[in-house]
């Protein structure tokens, strides 16, 4: 098993969007995939077709006991022909969670990790939410590697950066986890984009990962909360899913 977490402390990116589109290029490869969204807006449930169950991320954090994310995996609402991702769907509560975690005083940024005890899929996504806060450091101290979600704008790879210390820092304490690529998102036809896009291979070279194309068939296969191989014939979407099958052909050798 892997575990993955998706993180950037900036908005806007598109984190959930390319969390949302590995799973779904990880589970038509075959590989069993359990998305944790540890995101208080909740868009990757959205995404996968669920909204306000329980249990859910904020019941297994406020447990906080070895294997209680167990209990709260479930089923994405998918279509039964397509991939099949399965799910630990967030919670608006999370956003009320965060301040009573900073309150214990002992394994604060330790409960996911001991929820996620007994968990075996083949991969495991974190969707962090975008900050450096509490929340997001218990989705580092799960995860065995992280992947930085970024775009081709000013001040992306400062951004980045910083991310990437405050991975080393975790890693200096406990081995893990350990920077698995950089994604450059949201990557459109404009010269801008081709100039910033420059800019990040030449500031980070092999740790860039393919790209993933601003195409509309993305945000439409989020809002309709469908996978993109469902919208095949919508214009971009063929685009949009071999890009996100090589991005997870090209991490899955890293992974190894």
């Amino acid at each position: 098993m892997t575990t993955l977490a998706v993180v950037n402390q900036k908005g806007g990116v598109g984190k959930t969007t390319v969390a949302v589109g590995l799973a779904e290029a990880a589970s038509s490869a075959g590989r069993s995939v359990l998305v944790v969204d540890l995101d208080p807006q909740s868009n990757a449930s959205a995404g996968l077709g669920v909204w306000n169950v329980s249990p859910n991320i904020d019941d297994v954090l406020a447990d906080s006991v070895p294997g209680s994310a167990l209990a709260a995996v479930m089923d994405s609402q998918w279509p039964p022909d397509g991939p099949q991702p399965q799910l630990v769907a967030g919670s608006y509560a999370l956003a009320s969670r965060e301040p009573q975690m900073a309150a214990d005083l002992v394994g604060a940024q330790d409960r996911l990790r001991i929820a996620l005890a007994g968990v075996t899929h083949d991969l495991v996504l974190i969707d962090c939410p975008p900050s450096l806060g509490l929340l997001c450091i218990n989705g580092l101290f799960a995860a065995d590697r992280a992947l930085i979600v970024t775009e081709p704008a000013a001040w992306a790879a400062d951004g980045v950066d910083l991310m990437r210390s405050t991975i080393a820092r975790i890693a200096q304490r406990q081995g893990t986890p350990t920077v698995a690529g950089i994604v450059p998102n949201r990557v459109g036809r404009t010269r801008d984009n081709a100039y910033w896009l420059a800019q990040l291979t030449e500031r980070f070279g092999t740790d860039l990962l393919p790209a993933v194309p601003q195409r509309a068939a993305v945000a439409e296969a989020s809002g309709k909360s469908l996978p993109l191989r469902a919208l095949r014939r919508r214009p971009g979407a063929p685009q949009a899913v071999a890009a996100f099958d090589e991005l997870w052909a090209t991490l899955e050798r890293r992974l190894i």
